[in-house]
């Protein structure tokens, strides 16, 4: 029988992962029980390892649960980086809401989490990182290079233009974040600044060049 078309266990599940999430994001791998996933799910712990094998099981299921945010992103990207939208400034649209959306409090809080286990782990962070962010790189090469094919842009190497138009916007304000434990080390207006100026920069490097006069 399925309830508002979601199965009991399923609804199940996805209680479970919500309250590991919290768990996990304010206490850490370590510090996290699964009795106290349970009583925050309001389930016995009986019910958590009849759903979930163990912790790191339940925990690689938290990080897996990201990958809808992955997709937003993606959905973004192909969105904003479609012909019609690149023309009305879809660039600098998706680079702001990119900064916004993945120096997401919660976002960055899993992020040192997977990062801190990343060597009891590894496979763990390899998955994160290929069903996320290499995904996210992958689809605006794509982007990148219909974009060159219809003449707009200039990139000999999409994957690598890619590859640069995030690191200019990511790295600082991804690393101030990371690094000082503060979700909001930039105020919306600096992050914004930013945004432009890395969009700005990009395009000096791969915009389309006027052609010069013979």
């Amino acid at each position: 029988m399925e309830i508002d078309n979601e199965s009991r266990s399923a609804r199940k599940d996805r209680e479970i992962i919500k309250a590991a999430t919290a768990a996990f994001v304010s206490k850490g791998y370590d510090g996290t029980s699964m009795e106290e996933i349970a009583t925050n799910a309001a389930v016995s712990k009986q019910t958590v390892y009849k759903h979930f094998t163990d912790k790191e099981t339940l925990f690689t299921e938290v990080v897996r649960s990201t990958a809808v945010r992955t997709n937003d992103v993606i959905e973004l990207v192909a969105t904003l980086l479609s012909e019609d939208c690149f023309m009305k400034g879809g660039l600098h649209q998706l680079a702001r809401r990119l900064v916004t959306m993945l120096l997401d409090e919660e976002l960055l809080k899993l992020r040192r989490l997977i990062i801190a286990n990343a060597d009891r782990m590894p496979q763990l962070g390899r998955d994160w990182y290929e069903k996320g962010f290499e995904r996210m790189l992958a689809t605006m090469a794509s982007c990148f290079q219909k974009l060159a094919a219809r003449d707009l842009l200039e990139v000999p190497d999409p994957y690598l233009a890619a590859s640069h138009f995030f690191g200019m916007l990511l790295w600082i304000p991804m690393n101030e974040a990371m690094f000082t434990g503060n979700s909001n080390p930039r105020s919306k207006t600096e992050l914004e600044r930013h945004a432009d100026a890395s969009v700005e920069a990009f395009l000096v490097a791969y915009g389309k060049r006027p052609k010069q006069p013979r």
